[in-house]
């Protein structure tokens, strides 16, 4: 159970050294990790088959991977630290002299302490990665690269899971909830952890829900390769009954706000909440752009076009740590994890009670005085202070009085905070008060 920063930190640092990619054991490992917590359905599509315009790649096997010196010292080793090697590179045992050398190695000039992340998926090649003082203190000689690897045919592998609505609403039909995040790169902390570990996270919270409105579908899978995958088998099927989605990535840093990425149709539930959070200053949002993000890039192509938007932290690309070595275990925070799933399944918990309202009753004013919802005596000055402030109190009246009179199957939360200026973690709150009075469905 992730319950406590201790439980996030051990999680985090056992799959934080594996050598993950798209394919492979070190992929499949952090799958099995991960799904002690999520007990996923693990499914996937063999090397070679074609997925929309796409070919499954085959599987990178990699033993080992080291560059010598001409005086024999190890400058970069993949044993030493997995982002040491370009990902996916193929095999190689060759002598080379520094100038014939210097095109296959990696650095990053304005930050000289730190190993970039590179990758080669689809196209055959080799590399190293190192720091770029490593690099600046070079010198001519002979250089022994070795990279012991190798492709097999294999598979590209996800995993999902199912939690259906609860059995309160069977007769109804269900809409789904898609909750997406992936697992393929090695020791990356923001940019890869973040997501995968929240994704665990909101399962075991959202699975001890009651009364789930909605049913929800979490996935994990190898970045843009894997969800296309998924989409292959499960697109049309989850594209029936799709509410919303979230795509899960850099979901760790220092930024305070949540970020939310919109998506390409704009127009689901989910964008309707995050953009009334903006306006309330709880949340940030940006619109849908396929040239930059995750898995969300897939959902919403043109030919599915699914209501699926992405949510962050400290956004990839913003900060010079993405795709580096420097993308670590103290750059992330993992102290803050726990803040952020609540963030976030708050927001889920909201997500719940955005439908179209509708009363019990739809005739006239419900008498609320009988059910303790309206002060006896008609003066605000009677109202009950011992409990919460008359500010309070004249707010959940006047919210009650809105919900009850917009409650036509059309109107939603939304609409309803539009028009009173009542934030949505309030409006949700006397909702569920009007909810549990059998008043509101």
């Amino acid at each position: 159970m992730l319950e406590s920063n201790l439980d996030i930190e051990k999680l985090f640092d056992e799959l934080f050294p594996l050598p993950r990619s798209i394919t492979g054991s070190g992929y499949r490992e952090s799958l099995k990790i991960l799904s002690r917590y999520i007990p996923f359905e693990i499914d996937g599509i063999p090397t070679g088959t074609k997925v929309f315009d796409w070919t499954v790649p085959q599987e990178w096997v990699i033993e080992d991977a080291y560059l010598l010196g001409p005086d024999g010292e190890k400058i970069s080793d993949f044993k030493r630290n997995n982002l040491e090697v370009v990902n996916y590179s193929e095999s190689i045992d060759k002598i080379l002299e520094l100038k014939e050398l210097e095109s296959n190695l990696h650095s990053i000039p304005e930050h000289p302490d730190w190993i970039p992340y590179v990758t080669s998926y689809y196209k055959k090649t080799w590399g190293f990665c190192l720091t770029h003082k490593q690099r600046q203190q070079l010198k001519s000689g002979k250089y022994r690269a070795v990279i012991k690897s190798s492709f097999v045919d294999g598979i590209v592998e996800y995993g999902y899971k199912y939690l259906r609505g609860d059995a309160v609403n069977e007769g109804v039909e269900k809409k789904l909830i898609l909750i997406s995040s992936y697992l393929c790169h090695p020791s990356l902390a923001n940019n890869e952890l973040s997501g995968p570990i929240m994704l665990a996270a909101l399962y075991e919270r959202v699975r001890k829900w009651k009364n789930r409105r909605f049913d929800y579908l979490f996935v994990v899978n190898p970045e843009t390769i894997g969800s296309i995958c998924f989409l292959k088998q499960h697109g049309s099927e989850i594209a029936k009954s799709m509410q919303a989605g979230l795509v899960l990535t850099c979901l760790g840093g220092s930024n305070e706000k949540l970020s939310y990425k919109k998506s390409r149709c704009g127009d689901s539930s989910l964008d309707k909440l995050f953009l009334q959070l903006e306006q309330e200053g709880e949340i940030e949002t940006r619109d849908f752009d396929p040239s930059e993000g995750s898995d969300e890039r897939q959902y919403c192509s043109a030919g599915f076009n699914l209501p699926v938007g992405q949510i962050s932290r400290t956004i990839y690309g913003s900060y010079p740590e993405y795709h580096t070595s420097a993308d670590d275990k103290e750059f992330v925070q993992l102290d803050e994890f726990l803040t952020t799933i609540t963030k976030i399944e708050d927001i889920l918990k909201m997500h719940e009670l955005l439908q179209p309202l509708k009363r019990v009753e739809p005739y006239c004013e419900i008498q609320l005085g009988k059910r303790g919802l309206y002060p006896n005596i008609n003066s605000p000055q009677t109202w009950d202070a011992s409990s919460d402030s008359l500010k309070d109190q004249q707010e959940q009246l006047k919210a009650i009085m809105y919900i009850l009179s917009y409650a036509d199957c059309k109107s939603d939360l939304v609409d309803i905070a539009k028009i009173t200026k009542i934030k949505m973690k309030n409006l949700c709150k006397y909702a569920e008060i009007l909810i549990n009075a059998d008043l509101l469905k």
